[in-house]
């Protein structure tokens, strides 16, 4: 993997995040993206110098807002020498607007492989009725995104979990999921877990057939569980084991789908898993 782009705001889950990636990144050959999205100051004209805060005027309000846009960007830096001094590399991105903006201009002018972003919130309500930029960056970016809940504090990746209902051929996702399994040196079992809320379309059989055609995997790494809601059944699973990333994929869906029917599984699990989460896009 040539680059990882990572959306800092120096937070916690930031920190978080940048070390999931440094566990994924090969010194030698991948380059860390931090990028900071800043949101400027845009003056309200409908403000008269006295009455922006108490004791501070409208010019010195603009003059503190200019000081800590510079304090951002010094701290942007002092992050990419912090990088370089571990023996990585790494590239600081200065962006303007939202995160979520801020991202999809930076996947053009960079072409990342991966994306590693720390989730904000604990799946509250609010992050249910409103979502958050991890939810929208992984659901719709065109590069892998690895999403780092704030319950999370990644030391490895060993023991993962690729959940699949085997509706649709992910033979291209699984290649490079097996890829950076060989990197990592871990252990990958497929999950399928079976639901009345989660009707059985096609015939998993034809899918498995196809899998153990193309990728060495034993039966011991196939597992089936029922559950009476699918995300439970992940999350369960993944306690069980003790997983430490999770993997899925996600693909456009129809509005039908998506709001009426079956509301995206990837969705939830974005908002609510307290396991790392890599979302691959089905092409």
């Amino acid at each position: 993997m040539n680059k990882i782009l990572i959306p800092i705001d120096f937070s916690e889950n930031a920190e978080r995040a940048l070390a999931a990636a440094k566990i994924i990144a090969e010194k030698e050959t991948t380059q860390l993206l931090i990028l900071h999205a800043y949101q400027p100051y845009i003056a309200d004209v409908n403000l008269t110098p006295g009455n922006v805060l108490p004791g501070i005027d409208g010019s010195d309000f603009l003059s503190m807002t200019g000081e800590l846009e510079e304090e951002f960007q010094k701290r942007l830096e002092r992050y990419i020498e912090e990088i370089e001094a571990e023996g990585y590399q790494a590239e600081a991105i200065w962006g303007i607007g939202s995160v979520q903006s801020a991202v999809e201009e930076a996947i053009e002018a960079h072409n990342p492989g991966l994306i590693v972003i720390g989730r904000t919130g604990t799946g509250g309500f609010l992050d249910k009725l409103v979502g958050s930029s991890a939810t929208g960056i992984a659901l719709h970016s065109t590069c892998p995104v690895l999403v780092i809940p704030p319950q999370s504090a990644p030391k490895k990746f060993q023991k993962v979990v690729y959940a699949s209902q085997f509706e649709y051929d992910e033979t291209d996702i699984l290649r490079e999921v097996y890829v950076l399994m060989n990197h990592l040196g871990a252990n990958l079992t497929l999950l399928k877990i079976q639901s009345d809320s989660q009707p059985n379309i096609q015939a998993d059989h034809q899918y498995i057939s196809e899998i153990k055609s193309n990728f060495s995997i034993a039966d011991d790494n196939i597992v089936f569980r029922k559950a009476r809601h699918v995300l439970d059944g992940i999350e369960e699973y993944c306690d069980e084991v003790g997983a430490d990333l999770l993997i899925m994929s996600s693909r456009e869906r129809s509005f039908i789908e998506e709001f009426l029917i079956n509301p995206s599984i990837t969705r939830k699990l974005i908002i609510d898993t307290h396991v790392p989460l890599l979302v691959f896009h089905l092409k």
